[in-house]
């Protein structure tokens, strides 16, 4: 009869379906690596039901934990469908990290999911950093103490004090940020709206701190006036205690941010004499933009917040800049050229051109002693590595830096 049939076809669909906990009896499914995973590919939740054949509610309910140990095949649909390993979704790190603050900029205005997929990432790339100072040492932590109360001027001061760096326009500041311990790296995301972070990895044999900057921005300038802003936060700002959402407390961070990478990248003495008398001189500052490397924008602002120019002129100043269209795309913005971030890159190439491991082994190591189990061009691209570097018909890259030797 037709039902006995539609019984038997429903007795041999689950005489097919393998239980999960039998399989892997010492792994329990990660929903929330299922939600890292669909951010990552930027796929909604209605769509990945529609991909696997489940309901919306069903994503929901694996990714907060609700529905847990699906079955394998589809555990196997979902894999296959974002492309992420199998084993990415049945493990959990192995190293503890302490929750720290993440500064975002443009976090008010920022979509919630790019955030999420932003701090996902965040938290992978301390973990490989975690795993590399396994086998090398990095330069230790080089920050001097902010004495509190230290206004955004002062505490730039302080730092370039610190750094040894004069008052001189600073050149290739990427490097200058790794060289002092800090780790540097620039992402991909799916919008526009996120331009740069800062993040502190804290563990048990660790302290640094994590800058990272949109790939979005190509221009030197912007990109400086960036690192420079996180590194504000970094010196001026509480890592203990959660980033406020209330708009104002948030925008006065902000502020202190800006201000601290204008003193910085801009010490008033050497930049007051550079300015001279041209100060209201819109010409005049693509001209400096060579020399200091800092936006048309921020130095117009920095000349008024020094008096060299009154708010009258200012805003002139501005108004000009959107008439010439040039407000977002300056002139030398492809012209002018920082360094790539390559700290992480140069420690992955150390360890494959020394032989220590093999693409394939370094990430068996990440997967099996760290609890992240990624695919070659995600891990590649996650810190910045050449497109190709993990896989194993790839020459290791010879790498002559500057990191310490082996441990």
């Amino acid at each position: 009869s037709p039902s006995s049939a539609a019984s038997d076809v429903y007795k041999r669909q689950m005489n097919n379906i393998v239980d999960f906990r039998r399989t892997y009896p010492d792994r329990q499914f990660n929903g929330e690596r299922l939600k890292i995973a669909r951010l990552w590919r930027d796929i909604s939740a209605n769509e990945m039901a529609d991909k696997i054949g489940v309901k919306r509610q069903t994503i929901s309910m694996y990714e907060n934990g609700k529905l847990k140990n699906p079955d394998i095949g589809t555990i196997q649909k979902i894999s296959e469908c974002l492309n992420f390993p199998f084993k990415f979704f049945v493990e959990d790190f192995n190293v503890e990290l302490e929750e720290t603050t993440t500064y975002f900029r443009s976090l008010l205005t920022t979509s919630k999911k790019y955030i999420e997929e932003q701090e996902s990432k965040v938290t992978f790339i301390s973990i490989v950093y975690e795993f590399l100072k396994e086998y090398l040492d990095f330069e230790p932590l080089d920050l001097p103490q902010i004495p509190q109360g230290c206004t955004p001027e002062e505490a730039a001061t302080l730092l370039r004090k610190h750094w040894k760096l004069g008052n001189k326009p600073i050149d290739n500041l990427i490097y200058l940020v790794e060289s002092h311990g800090l780790v540097v790296t620039d992402f991909e995301t799916n919008t526009g709206d996120v331009d740069a972070y800062s993040h502190k990895i804290s563990s048990s044999n660790t302290e640094t701190y994590l800058i990272g900057f949109s790939k979005n921005k190509n221009a030197a300038a912007r990109i400086h006036f960036d690192l420079a802003h996180e590194l504000g936060h970094i010196l001026l700002h509480d890592w203990n205690e959660g980033l406020s959402e209330v708009k104002e407390e948030f925008k006065e961070l902000e502020n202190q941010a800006n201000d601290f990478a204008a003193a910085f990248l801009m010490p008033e003495n050497e930049f007051r004499a550079d300015i001279g008398n041209y100060a209201n001189k819109l010409p005049y500052y693509v001209e400096l933009k060579k020399r200091w490397k800092v936006s048309i924008a921020a130095m117009i602002r920095r000349s008024y917040s020094l008096g060299l120019i009154g708010n009258d002129e200012y805003q002139k100043m501005m108004r000009n800049m959107q008439k010439q269209g040039i407000r977002k795309v300056e002139p030398l913005d492809d012209t002018l050229v920082t360094a790539k971030p390559s700290l992480l890159k140069q420690a992955v190439g150390i360890l494959l051109s020394q032989g220590v491991f093999t693409p394939t082994e370094l990430l068996d190591e990440l997967s099996s002693e760290y609890g992240l189990t990624l695919n070659a061009d995600d891990l590649e691209n996650l810190i910045g590595l050449n497109r190709g570097t993990l896989h194993e018909n790839s020459n290791p890259p010879q790498m002559k830096v500057n990191l310490k030797n082996f441990k």
